[in-house]
């Protein structure tokens, strides 16, 4: 087999194992320990396979910076993967000045639960409004919340694990 190719095959192969590694690791820390075992047994076949491979031919420098490439590309593409897939929940919490019916009759029509708690800031009062949803439907929330032009300031927290309270119906 041609050096060339064999350095592709070991650049291809290490973007898999690292990005196998990646998604594993955000699994584990959102609990989903047998999915990520799974995942955990094939990243690390790839990777003593390829390793392996490199070790037998470490005087063909390129194949060395080939298995580097790929584990610096796996890492991009291992995030972009879990981006796309948006596994979990998260907490947004919206702090507004002003507290907006409006706003919040939109967020549930949307299918979005609302819990508004009210406070004190370094300005006076303001409203924050809790919102718990799965990942995927972060960009939806932003989109609602920045069409009501309120100089709302939105942070978003993982969740690890919940229980109860009010989520939409999963589409079938």
């Amino acid at each position: 087999m041609s050096i060339v190719l064999q350095a592709l095959l070991i650049f291809s192969a290490r973007i898999i194992d690292v990005s196998i590694g990646t998604l594993r690791m955000i699994l584990l820390v959102k609990g989903q320990r047998r999915i990520a075992s799974v995942l955990g047994f094939f990243e690390v076949m790839i990777y003593l396979i390829v390793l392996g491979k490199v070790v037998e031919n470490i005087n063909k420098p390129i194949l060395l910076i080939a298995y580097c490439l790929g584990y610096a590309a796996g890492n991009i593409i291992g995030s972009k993967i879990e981006e796309r897939l948006s596994i979990g929940r998260v907490v947004a919490q919206v702090i507004v000045k002003e507290m907006l019916e409006e706003l919040v009759q939109e967020l549930r029509a949307a299918g979005f639960g609302v819990t508004i708690f009210t406070g004190e800031g370094k300005e006076g009062i303001s409203h924050m409004l809790n919102i718990i949803l799965d990942r995927k439907q972060v960009r939806k929330l932003h989109e609602i919340i920045d069409g009501c032009e309120c100089g709302a300031f939105i942070t978003t927290v993982d969740v690890r694990s919940s229980l109860g309270g009010y989520f939409q119906p999963k589409k079938m």
